[in-house]
C-alpha cells in the first residue's frame, strides 16, 4: 500500500488548523503548536492515522464490505465523487439526506422509485402521459438523482464510512454513530474526535489537502478490492486443480 509522505502531507497544507479561538480542546492531543494564530497540526500523527485508517478501508474493502464516502462542502463535493467512482464505492456529495442510514428502508424506497421511474422513461412507457406529466416526472428525477445517484446501487447499509470534515457532517456521524458504522474521518481543529474510529486529524478546507486524503484513502479501497480479487482467483485455481487431479486420479481408475 502506498504510503504518503510527511513532506507531501507539508506540501498540501495538511498541518494548518483553524485560528486558536476556534479550536476544539478535544484535539489537544493532534495539536503540535501554534503559529500567528494558527494551529499547526503534528504530521507525524496525521501520517500515522492515514495509515491505520487505509489499512482498515483496505480490509474492509477486501472483504466485499461496502464503504460510503461522504463530503458535501464545496472543497470536498467534487474530489470525493471522482475518487469515489474510481473506486467503485457510494458516495453522498450534495446534502446529506437524515435518515440515510438510521432510516435507510424508507430511503430504499424513494431510490427504487426513482429507478423505476428512470427505466419506464428509458422504455418509453411515459410516452402515455402528457407533456406536462412527463415535464414534471422528468423534474422528479433530477431531484432524486441530485441526492440519490451515488447510493443509487447501495444495496445494504455500509460496512465503513469515510468522512470529510466529520464537523460539518455531524448529522451523517450522528447516524453512522447509532448504527454502529465504524466512521473514518478527517477532523479539523475544531472538530470533536470522540465518535471517530479513525482519526485523519488534518486541514478538512484546503482543497489540496483533501485531495491528498481523499485519493490515498480511494486508493487503499481499490486496493483492498484487488487483493481480494487476486485471492479469490487463488482459491478458484486451486480448487479446479484439485477437482482436475480428483478427475484424473478417477479415470486412471476406470481405466484399469
Amino acid at each position: 500500500m502506498k504510503k504518503v509522505s510527511l513532506e507531501e502531507l507539508l506540501e498540501a497544507g495538511c498541518h494548518f488548523g483553524h485560528q486558536v479561538r476556534r479550536w476544539n480542546p478535544a484535539m489537544k492531543n493532534y495539536v503540535y503548536g501554534e503559529r500567528e494564530g494558527i494551529h499547526i497540526f503534528d504530521l507525524v500523527k496525521t501520517k500515522d492515522g492515514l495509515e491505520q485508517a487505509c489499512e482498515f478501508l483496505a480490509k474492509v474493502a477486501g472483504e466485499n464490505g461496502v464503504v460510503l464516502f461522504v463530503g458535501t462542502k464545496r472543497q470536498a463535493a467534487d474530489i470525493v465523487k471522482q475518487k469515489a467512482i474510481e473506486a467503485g464505492a457510494p458516495y453522498m456529495t450534495q446534502r446529506w439526506m437524515g435518515g440515510m442510514l438510521t432510516n435507510f428502508e424508507q430511503m430504499q424506497k424513494r431510490i427504487r422509485h426513482m429507478k423505476d421511474m428512470k427505466m419506464k422513461r428509458e422504455t418509453g412507457e411515459l410516452k402515455k402521459y402528457t407533456k406536462r406529466e412527463q415535464l414534471l416526472i422528468d423534474r422528479e428525477i433530477a431531484r432524486l438523482e441530485k441526492f440519490f445517484a451515488g447510493v443509487e446501487n447501495m444495496d445494504r447499509l455500509p460496512q465503513a464510512m469515510f468522512i470529510v470534515d466529520t464537523h460539518y457532517e455531524e448529522v451523517a456521524l450522528r447516524e453512522a454513530v447509532r448504527m454502529h458504522i465504524p466512521v473514518v474521518g478527517m477532523v479539523d481543529t475544531n472538530g470533536d474526535p470522540k465518535n471517530v474510529d479513525y482519526v485523519i486529524a488534518g486541514n478538512d478546507d484546503a482543497a489540496r489537502a483533501v485531495e491528498l486524503i481523499v485519493t490515498t484513502v480511494a486508493d487503499a479501497v481499490i486496493e483492498g478490492k484487488q487483493n481480494a480479487g487476486k485471492a479469490l482467483k487463488k482459491a478458484e485455481d486451486v480448487k479446479a486443480k484439485a477437482e482436475a487431479k480428483a478427475e484424473a486420479k478417477i479415470k486412471a481408475q476406470e481405466g484399469k
